[in-house]
């Protein structure tokens, strides 16, 4: 996490606690991983860096952070000023739900599914849980991301869910699709739980506003595929229901 001027967060707080606690700079850059115990600030030092924070990112400070490091204390606010991430998307597929479900779930097919990824490589497959790896098309820097999740299906309650093995950028990704019956067709939705790492190149504020906006464009595709499949198929296969 940055603050507005470009500086670390760490930074920031150095700054705080040099001009509004009497810090000594030369020792806290001598000793980066003391405690601000350690480097000489009393509870009246703690108060103060408290009002400070609370006032400008709207972070309490608990009385153990006197144990901390400056650079943890840094990655303790930006942990709380920037909450895990959580998403929410859906849409209705005028299908079948034998036929949603069905192409949903080919993770092998999803190259032509998704417009987003490349390849999608099973690597292990127990019952209804599968480990793969997606490949996304390269980015605009020619970089082509890949990852392992594993995805387990339960047909009988008509959800999904799954998580990333190789998790990058993400402490953790957590995914939760649903299927759900309307008068116009399948609901599908994708409920996203994550958390980026500090070292992420985005926080989970941009993160989830990248996924929302990709989640659209996704489900718009997946909706025009499956239901131009739903009209090309005979009758009595695209009406084939919950039997198959």
């Amino acid at each position: 996490m940055t603050v507005t001027d470009g500086r670390s967060l760490t930074e920031e707080i150095t700054d705080i606690l040099v001009t509004n606690c009497g810090l000594d700079p030369d020792a806290a850059a001598r000793e980066p991983a003391a405690s601000l115990e350690e480097l000489g600030m009393d509870s009246l030092a703690l108060l103060e860096l408290t009002a400070v924070v609370a006032d400008r990112w709207r972070v309490r400070i608990p009385e153990q952070a006197a144990r901390l490091s400056i650079p943890a204390v840094a990655d303790l606010i930006s942990r709380r000023a920037d909450p895990p991430g959580h998403t929410e998307n859906s849409i209705v597929i005028a299908a079948p739900l034998e036929l949603v479900w069905s192409v949903t779930n080919d993770v092998a097919g999803w190259p032509d599914l998704f417009t987003e990824y490349a390849r999608a490589e099973i690597l292990h497959t127990d019952g209804d849980t599968v480990r793969f790896r997606l490949t996304m098309h390269p980015d605009e820097n020619g970089v082509a991301w890949s990852w392992v999740s594993e995805r387990t299906t339960d047909r009988a309650t008509r959800q999904v869910r799954a998580r990333r093995v190789e998790t990058g950028p993400f402490e953790y990704m957590r995914i939760h699709w649903t299927y759900t019956e309307e008068p116009d067709g399948i609901r599908m939705t994708w409920v996203q739980d994550f958390a980026m790492k500090p070292t992420a190149p985005v926080d989970n504020a941009g993160m989830t506003e990248r996924i929302n906006t990709n989640s659209q464009v996704q489900l718009a595709v997946i909706k025009e595929r499956i239901e131009r499949l739903a009209g090309a198929r005979p009758a009595a296969v695209a009406t084939g229901g919950d039997d198959a």
